[in-house]
């Protein structure tokens, strides 16, 4: 392992009680692992019937290489299709991963495909409600694909919301085979986001039309790769880089570069080499506490997605390892806000990657102490200190050097040295209160934002609201409370669809807050956002008493959520009732009826599968 620099106490102390907690699923877990280990290839323990089927498609020259056990068969598990930006790009990588598999003495194969919805595409919609539980599908395909028992080793290829997180569940589910993910990058920038935001807003006021705001729309969204702002999608790509899951420098090179091709070429190499013995590196190796530890550092010094509250419990809960709100939100207390990309920012992620981007990023938290460094990567026991380096075509342009990154930002409004941050805690907080656990996104707040103290007005769906404000009810200080949006209601739906409306009202002057039982991820912007609060009204939280006019207490500062009415009346009052019956057809929704019954709440993942 790695030279591990002082690392803060803080981060050594919560680390050291999420080992404790862990003790008995962890051990579990690596029993579990170490028994599919085995011993040689994966494939000699098939029969030759097994052994015929799997390969009979295969070109004569990959039979013989299979058959002959002599390389490593590597598994291809792709969220390829072409309506989606960030995975169209995916549609050329198999032949590509095979021919460079070939180059170093292996084969791939592609072993299943993986749905991948898009937010953005369901925003708003009835098909949203399927996209929290698609998390948990995926990791199910990915399983599934890996059960044929032919692989030495797996390459994921995905980026966006629940693909990454379902990749990561269901590759910790084959935890013997080592894994290396490949990204496919971000659109080149695209229509400012500031503009973005105006034009959205004024399409909420009734200022511009449809065709004014597809025009604006069209020209953030206007090619392959992912979307540009920092939400979930390129949380996942920070989170897989700093946890150490695929090459440095990888997440944000633009598709279809020569870097970014070398970079993928470089990534089947390294994992072939992984799948040797001499180098046998595990995803169960890599994926420890401590990486789980840098991963939420890395949340935090980003101000990323508020999934990953939830994301980041279900990956460890694979791993055997138990990782709770409370952890996060005593991380957030010492790791420093870093970056201002949009929404935090008016950035993007290109604009990220060029002033520094994650090498500077990683330098830095290594540097403050912030990281476990004695840590397994991709690239063996190394470190983190090889994340420190940028990849860069070498003369020939047929191969990577890495150097050491700029020892100053190159831009300190988009990133900033651990010494002087953007803020002095993460930008991530739990809130807690008689209402129950919420998080809140502060990184793209201001400090007047950050307390909201306001008469409540309930719905209990996001159309509600929106007729409210369109109606022109809304034209005063309020906290939103739009409630059964849980799992178990309607399968948690983002509620993006509610920022521009209340950013008017925002603007305008008024004091306004939301507090959902839903999501609203990492496009959570400039509106104090309550997400995510458990219990949910469906199990008899506290949200479901909540009357019109109760006085509803936001404070980010002091970590606090709480309605102004006492004990003894919030006890004595009948949880609200919903009719949901809506929620169970249409759109697919039929199928997902049971997932909802058994899903668990948002502070342990929102998940079926554990």
């Amino acid at each position: 392992m790695a030279n591990q620099t002082v690392v803060h106490s803080r981060i050594q102390a919560v680390t050291d009680r999420i080992i404790r907690r862990s003790e008995e699923t962890r051990a579990s877990y690596l029993a579990q692992v170490e028994r599919a280990q085995g011993k040689g290839r994966a494939r000699h323990k098939l029969s030759c019937g097994n052994l015929a089927h799997a390969m009979a498609a295969s070109s004569d020259h990959d039979k013989n290489l299979i058959a002959s056990g002599h390389g490593p068969n590597l598994a291809i598990v792709t969220a390829y299709n072409d309506m989606l930006s960030a995975h169209q790009p995916y549609g050329t990588y198999p032949e590509m991963l095979k021919a460079e598999a070939l180059r170093n003495g292996a084969t791939a194969q592609v072993a299943g495909g993986v749905p991948a919805m898009c937010d953005g595409v369901t925003q708003g919609q009835p098909g949203m409600e399927l996209s929290l539980f698609s998390r948990d599908v995926i990791a199910m395909a990915t399983a599934i694909s890996l059960s044929h028992d032919m692989f030495d080793g797996g390459m994921y290829l995905g980026i966006c919301d629940k693909i990454v997180p379902g990749l990561v569940i269901g590759a910790l589910s084959f935890g013997h085979l080592p894994a290396m993910f490949v990204p496919a990058g971000p659109m080149p920038t695209g229509l400012p986001n500031a503009e973005k935001v105006r034009v959205r807003q004024l399409y909420a006021e009734g200022k511009v039309g449809r065709k004014e705001l597809l025009e604006a729309e069209s020209a953030s969204y206007h090619s392959a790769g992912t979307c540009t702002f920092y939400g979930t999608a390129n949380s996942n790509q920070m989170l897989v880089e700093i946890m150490g899951l695929q090459l440095p420098g990888s997440s944000f090179i633009n598709p279809g570069t020569e870097l970014r091709d070398a970079m993928n070429r470089a990534a089947v190499k390294q994992l072939v080499q992984n799948s040797e013995p001499s180098n046998y590196t595990p995803i169960a190796k890599i994926l420890t506490e401590k990486a789980f530890v840098n991963g939420i550092v890395g949340l935090h010094a980003t101000g990323g997605s508020t999934n990953h509250t939830m994301h980041l419990i279900a990956m460890a809960r694979a791993a055997g390892i138990q990782i709770t709100w409370q952890d996060m939100a005593e991380l957030s207390e010492v790791v420093p806000l870093l970056c201002h990309v949009y929404p935090n920012g008016t950035a993007d992620i290109n604009h990220f990657a060029a002033a520094g981007g994650m090498q500077y990023l990683i330098r830095e938290l290594l540097g403050a102490g912030l990281l476990h460094n004695d840590v397994a990567t991709v690239l063996g026991d190394s470190g983190m200190e090889p994340y420190t380096y940028d990849p860069f075509l070498n003369e020939d342009k047929d191969g990577l050097v890495w150097r050491p990154t700029a020892e100053e930002s190159g831009n300190p409004d988009i990133i900033r040295p651990a010494a002087d941050p953007f803020s002095s805690h993460g930008g991530l907080q739990l809130l807690k209160g008689n209402l129950g656990n919420s998080v809140i996104k502060v990184s793209a707040l201001k400090t007047p934002q950050l307390k909201v103290k306001a008469p409540a007005v309930v719905f209990n769906s996001q159309d509600d609201m929106l007729d409210a404000f369109k109606a022109g009810k809304l034209e005063k200080d309020f906290v939103a409370v739009v409630r059964f949006q849980g799992p178990q209601a309607n399968g948690m739906p983002e509620l993006h669809k509610l920022t521009p409306s209340l950013g008017v009202l925002q603007d305008r002057g008024f004091k306004v807050a939301l507090v959902t039982d839903g999501r609203m991820s990492g496009a959570s912007g400039k509106v104090p956002a309550a997400i995510h609060l458990s219990p949910e009204a469906l199990e008899g939280g506290a949200i479901a008493k909540i009357q019109d006019g109760d006085i509803v207490e936001l404070d980010a500062e002091a970590g606090v959520l709480k309605v102004d009415v006492s004990d003894e009346e919030l006890a004595a009052r009948a949880p609200a009732e919903c009719d949901l019956s809506a929620n169970n057809s249409g759109m697919g929704r039929d199928l997902f009826v049971n997932m909802r019954k058994l899903a668990s709440g948002a502070e342990t993942g929102g998940s079926i599968l554990f």
